[in-house]
């Protein structure tokens, strides 16, 4: 099962708590052309599996879970405020 970093639960909580998103939004990480893509969510798709880790949430769609098992989310925010992510192995 994927894990979050410190550093990846306060950027996701950056992300999550701008004006006009709902509680419920969490990151998206799904399958895009060989690779991942994380976007922003209102909420879990159907067959999402939904990761908690304090008060941030990430849905992970169905074909990308195996891909994550194993591995730490973690976060890495700019000078210019620009998250980036970047997977690696669970500590």
């Amino acid at each position: 099962m994927l894990t979050l970093t410190s550093e990846a639960v306060a950027a996701i909580r950056g992300l999550t708590s701008g004006p006009g998103l709902s509680a419920e939004t969490g990151l998206r990480i799904a399958p895009d052309g060989g690779g991942l893509a994380l976007s922003l969510a209102e909420g879990p798709q159907a067959g999402d599996e939904v990761i908690e880790e304090a008060d941030v949430q990430v849905f992970v769609q169905p074909d990308a879970a195996a891909a994550l098992d194993g591995q730490a989310l973690d976060a890495q925010v700019g000078d210019d405020g620009q998250v980036s992510f970047r997977l690696q192995p669970q500590a």
